[in-house]
């Protein structure tokens, strides 16, 4: 999950007379994992301590501030570090009716008329209860946000927990969504979600039903947004005069027809060939290029991950550690058509227990205990068993075994202790993130990877690992020869080694101009604080990287696209990135298309553009095998027969249309 996806979910507040000190809970997939103290101090200050670990990782925020009678902040202050321990400073004051605000990534001034309220980049989740109880007070329940933007509040439920009521508030103007926040009588506030709640000291049995409520409200707005973007057929749908690309034997075909009656592909052939019935909705290609929708093999899905999917082309995805019941929901409404989102492949994360154990209530010590969890996932569909690094290394094999015996996958981080060809010896079909292949060279030197290690000494060391060196050599052959496959997630890596952590994400400069402002401000790289002694190592570690990218694809590897980053955008971006690795176009479109269909075992129905295969299909105002980045001009979108505008769907999620001619 990605700290500007925590930052808007962790949303909390105190009352609006609050004692003296209060201490609040945070949860991360329901385990605890941090606190949040909030104390008055004297001349009306308020001092908060903000702190959580997961995975080694986490927030550490110290802040004051001011109110004036309006709830609004008139000054703030925050100290600590960042998700990535990356170091954090932030200043803003108004004086003399002018604001001015200073942190890492941003600094400037604007005089002030009336009351507008600045958003910190790095604030304790309490800040944002300030914002609610402000917004909740001002005319019409509406206030200018600092730099850019406004934010307005409405209700939207109640909740009796039998302690208390709490009420729903959604805040419009945070994100591509409205984000729920739940005030109590007195102000007092509460943030919940499947990934990541906070909440007052002992009110933690009250999540469960909020979070129910709140989904049901999520729900509701997900089936407004999906109802009236989707466009179904009534007759046939031909699409025609296009330039065909088949993945199976890389060839592009002009002037192609395709017949889709339903969810599925009826014909494929010549605009010649193919007469269309005259009730039959036709789309004019005009010379476009058709190709099968794109697949995104790492994500986790949340709010309106889906939609994006939509927007960008990825028509399957494959979700790699989600929660056990609201995800659940959310495939079925993806399914049924109430929810824009792509269709989905689940892996279901099993880890071991500790401090450094991941984000999910399934954690093991024992064969027994892990046998019971793979049972689990294998009798709920999930396609695949995903094992994290606190797993006993002896527990890989008892587990990949009873995973293999149920028909499931198995894949994930290479557990702690033990090397990637361990992993792979033990039973591992495939492995995520790239970071991994050379910790392997690293192991036993480096073998605690569940701390930051995992990727600091990747970034220290990259470079001294080249395809050609003969430790290197040997273990692509060994990958090779065992069939494994590899995810490797490059677009995490790139921002992570840029050695700027106040820079744009990679690979979206030109487009998080079109996001919302508050949205924007966020979408930076968060890359690792660089040591002065080590900016050269840095500086090679991510060309390092794509060097071992087209050596382990040149081998024969299978390598399959995924991004465990900002859904739909980011996966173009990816395979942006294997061009770049110098990996011919076409084959980086059937690896995002029928490679990823065959690794998944559902080929029989997706990856190709052909008779009795379901109708996902993209169509793009360019051609990516010239310009990968023509990925983003997707101007139609068909999920099982159902078309859908991406232009349409970024506008209602607040998203700026694209310039013209780009």
């Amino acid at each position: 999950m990605t700290r500007i996806v925590i930052f808007i979910l962790a949303l909390t507040g105190v009352a609006q007379a609050p004692a003296a000190e209060r201490t609040d809970k945070i949860l991360i997939q329901g385990n605890p994992a941090g606190t949040q103290t909030v104390k008055e101090e004297t001349g009306g200050a308020v001092r908060v301590e903000y702190s959580y670990n997961d995975r080694g990782r986490g927030d550490h925020i110290v802040a004051t501030w001011k109110l004036d009678a309006a709830g609004v902040p008139i000054a703030y202050e925050g100290k600590g570090n960042d998700y990535m321990k990356a170091p954090v400073e932030e200043r803003f004051e108004i004086k003399n009716g002018k604001a001015s605000w200073k942190n890492r990534s941003e600094e400037g001034e604007q005089a002030v008329t009336g009351e507008a309220f600045y958003l910190p980049m790095s604030a304790p989740p309490e800040f944002s209860g300030v914002l609610a109880r402000a917004l909740l007070k001002a005319p019409n329940r509406k206030l200018p946000l600092l730099p850019a933007s406004e934010a307005s509040i409405e209700e939207a439920g109640k909740v009796n927990t039998g302690k208390t009521e709490l009420t729903e508030y959604r805040i419009v103007g945070l994100g591509f969504s409205p984000q729920s926040i739940w005030l109590d009588r007195d102000g007092n506030a509460s943030s919940v979600s499947g990934w990541f709640s906070v909440v007052p000291d002992g009110t933690e049995t009250a999540i469960p039903q909020l979070r129910a409520a709140q989904e049901k409200t999520d729900a509701t707005w997900s089936e407004r947004l999906a109802r009236s973007l989707a466009q179904k057929p009534a007759a046939d749908l031909v699409i025609r005069n296009a330039r065909l690309f088949d993945p199976r034997d890389l060839s592009v075909t002009p002037g192609s027809s395709v017949v889709i009656r339903g969810e599925r592909i009826v014909r494929v052939g010549s605009d010649a060939d193919i007469k269309p019935d005259a009730k039959a909705e036709v789309i004019d290609a005009q010379g476009k290029f058709l190709m099968p929708g794109l697949w995104d093999n790492h994500q986790h899905f949340g709010d309106i991950d889906g939609a994006l999917d939509l927007a960008n082309g990825v028509t399957s995805a494959r979700d790699m550690a989600n929660d056990l019941d609201s995800f659940l929901e959310r495939l079925a409404r993806f399914d049924n058509g109430t929810e824009l989102g792509p269709r989905v492949l689940k892996a279901g994360i099993i880890d071991g227990t500790g401090e450094l154990a991941g984000p999910t209530k399934m954690r093991v010590d024992t064969a027994e205990e892990a046998i019971k969890d793979v049972d689990w996932y294998a009798d709920h569909g999930y396609a695949q068993i995903k094992i994290y690094s606190s797993i006993k290394p002896e527990l890989v094999p008892i587990m990949a075994d009873r995973a293999h015996s149920r028909g499931m996958r198995v894949s994930g981080h290479v557990p702690a202790f033990m090397s990637a060809r361990q992993f792979v010896e033990n039973g591992a079909d495939e492995i995520q993130h790239i970071n991994f292949i050379f910790l392997n060279f690293l192991f036993p030197e480096v073998k605690e990877t569940r701390n930051r290690d995992r990727f600091i000494k990747v970034a220290e060391r990259a470079r001294e690992f080249p395809p050609d060196k003969p430790e290197v050599r040997d273990f692509l052959n060994f990958l090779k020869q065992h069939h494994t496959v590899l995810d490797p997630t490059l677009v995490a890596f790139e921002g992570l080694f840029c050695g700027d952590p106040t820079a744009i994400t990679p690979g979206l400069e030109d487009i998080i101009p079109r996001f919302p402002p508050q949205v924007r401000r966020n979408m930076r790289s968060g890359a690792l604080e660089v040591p002065k002694e080590k900016e050269a190592a840095y500086r090679e570690a991510f060309p390092a990287i794509l060097r071992l990218v087209k050596a382990l694809h040149d081998v024969g590897v299978t390598i399959i696209p995924g991004t465990d980053a900002l859904a739909g955008y980011m996966l173009h971006h990816e395979l942006e990135l294997y061009v770049r690795a110098g990996i011919p176009a076409p084959e980086v479109l059937r690896m995002a298309t029928l490679t990823s269909a065959e690794v998944m075992g559902v080929n029989k129905d997706r990856g190709v553009i052909a008779p009795g295969k379901l109708a996902d299909l993209i169509l793009v105002d360019g051609d990516p095998l010239k310009n990968m980045r023509d990925l983003d001009k997707i101007t139609s979108v068909i999920k099982g027969g159902t078309v859908y505008d991406p232009a349409a769907i970024e506008k209602a999620l607040g998203i700026a249309p694209r310039p013209a001619g780009r």
